[in-house]
């Protein structure tokens, strides 16, 4: 391979890393919630998540809610698990430490973030961790999912039903969106029933980056394939200008 050519293949592998690292740019502030005004509690009411506003019936986990719980508006809210009598499997959640828990059945709201630093046109990978669980001290059996919008773009998780006093374990999720402008509301609304029977929506390790620019594995395959079959080209030349 000529001096020319390696060049070449070197300033296309810089110009991919470059491109991937800029592409790749975290756009969520304090997507783990661990980040608060004042501990575990109600947020909008006694604490706050930097980042994020509410005026729904939402809290943030410091502690596992089964146990500690978190302070709000009607007094200490638990979730049902091993530490209130249910041997239902609740833990933190995969990432650890800080979590939200949503009521989607009573005064809901959505947890929101607004989201700078977009390009319109361009496809937001956003990922989170999430879980359906139930307020301790209510029986009963509920379903609940994540209602989630970028915009004026919306998708929802599928719906999780529990049977009373049970919790379904984390699961991860991830949704594409098409950014219309450079700054946009993110938004989750828990989305639960029935009313009387608390059902609440369990969300952390939020996330979101560009990948509109990103290369496919199989793209970059084809482009660094493409390159060695040049070099192969240029050796040919090469070997029958000698023979020659």
């Amino acid at each position: 391979m000529t001096k020319k050519m390696m060049t070449v293949v070197a300033a296309l592998g810089l110009t991919i890393s470059v491109s991937g690292s800029v592409h790749a740019t975290q756009l969520i502030t304090n997507g783990g919630f661990e980040t608060l005004t004042n501990g575990a509690g109600q947020m909008g009411y006694n604490t706050d998540a930097t980042g994020w506003y509410t005026e729904g019936y939402n809290f943030v986990f410091t502690q596992p809610a089964d146990t500690v719980g978190a302070n709000g508006l009607y007094n200490n809210l638990k979730l049902w698990g091993p530490g209130t009598g249910s041997a239902n499997g609740l833990t933190s959640s995969p990432t650890g430490g800080n979590y939200v828990g949503a009521d989607g059945a009573f005064s809901v709201g959505a947890i929101n973030q607004n989201v700078s630093g977009l390009i319109a046109g361009h496809t937001y990978a956003l990922s989170f961790d999430w879980a359906a669980a139930q307020q301790s001290g209510y029986d009963g059996d509920t379903t609940e999912q994540w209602v989630v919008s970028l915009g004026g773009d919306t998708q929802s998780t599928t719906i999780e039903s529990l049977a009373s006093h049970d919790f379904s374990g984390w699961k991860h999720e991830t949704f594409n969106f098409t950014a219309t402008s450079g700054s946009e509301v993110l938004s989750f609304l828990a989305n639960g029933t029935p009313d009387g029977v608390p059902p609440f929506a369990l969300l952390d390790g939020v996330s979101m980056t560009d990948v509109s620019a990103v290369p496919e594995p199989s793209s970059l395959a084809a482009m660094f394939a493409g390159v060695l079959g040049l070099g192969a080209i240029v050796r040919r030349r090469r070997s029958k200008k000698s023979a020659a």
